[in-house]
């Protein structure tokens, strides 16, 4: 076991070398990358070593591979240190068009396909040094993963929140329908066809209701499932040549849709989705989140 007290000595100047070392696997790269020389790289690795009690990396051809304890260390270690970064960069004034903050965005990846390029476009113009991911978070940890800065904020449907998460409304959409381009319902789509056929389901929870289905049995309706998938672009190849429907966000449908599947309007009232926008109190007043935020809430569905 590493000593305590080496631990707590550790210059940590010596995890930057260990996070190029691991990204570059090659030591001159590593130099190359942090302005050094081979041998400084070689002797921070060696400190690291002793301080650890592990190789942590292991010679092959001209690749420095890590070994088995480095690889299920070094995403823990290297997500820190992005997050240290991410603390520095909010001291002062933010000016976007000098940034290099890197945004994280919780989200569906059904909401993916209406809200990155619109982002990416955004940050582009306005902000063009700063960087942005899409994170998948659990609705159950969405609180913690705000609170422990694991994303910035996130853009799902409208649920029960409570404080210290905010919220607010970002857009609206509707529900559509797509159908293989010979259904029978391109000709005629009514509530009765819409309930007689089969429908492909989209969750990525292993069972539950999904959201359609719950607006629908608040309604006092349900519809005949015949299969369940993780994802809208495996679902539409599904109901190709079938009789069976798939029900989406509109603005997901239009981008789904191709020349072999056909869009149709719900055959009966149901009511819009609410996408909205989350975010911990203890970043309300951070001068990039708040942009960020003001950015995000001029998006479209």
């Amino acid at each position: 076991m590493p000593d305590l007290k080496q631990i707590q000595q550790l210059d940590l100047n010596l995890l930057k070398v260990f996070e190029s070392l691991y990204q570059e696997q090659n030591m001159t790269r590593c130099a190359e990358r942090l302005h050094i020389t081979p041998s400084a790289v070689s002797h921070a690795i060696k400190r690291l070593r002793l301080c650890l009690e592990d190789p942590l990396f292991e010679r092959s051809q001209n690749r420095m591979l890590p070994t088995p304890a480095c690889q299920r260390m070094a995403p823990m270690i290297l997500d820190n240190l992005s997050r240290l970064r991410q603390i520095l960069q909010q001291w002062g004034e933010f000016e976007p068009q000098t940034s290099t903050h890197h945004f994280r965005i919780g989200m569906h990846d059904a909401i993916e396909p209406a809200v990155l390029p619109q982002i990416a476009h955004l940050l582009a113009h306005q902000a063009p040094h700063t960087t942005f991911a899409s994170v998948k978070v659990e609705r159950s940890q969405l609180t913690r993963a705000l609170a422990s800065g694991h994303i910035d904020m996130a853009l799902d449907v409208a649920m029960p929140i409570n404080l210290p998460v905010r919220h607010e409304k970002v857009f609206d959409d509707s529900f559509s329908i797509l159908v293989d381009k010979h259904h029978e319902m391109v000709n005629l789509a009514t509530q009765q066809a819409y309930f007689d056929a089969q429908h492909v389901s989209v969750s990525h929870r292993p069972s539950g209701a999904v959201l359609e289905d719950l607006i629908l049995q608040q309604q006092g309706m349900a519809r005949q499932l015949v299969v369940r998938c993780q994802n809208y672009y495996a679902a539409k190849e599904m109901i190709k040549h079938t009789d069976w429907l798939l029900t989406a966000p509109t603005s997901l449908a239009n981008r789904l849709k191709d020349e072999q599947l056909h869009l149709l309007a719900m055959p009966f009232t149901m009511p819009t989705i609410e996408t909205h926008m989350y975010w911990h109190e203890n970043t309300e007043h951070d001068r990039a989140l708040t942009w960020f935020r003001q950015l995000v809430s001029n998006l479209k569905g």
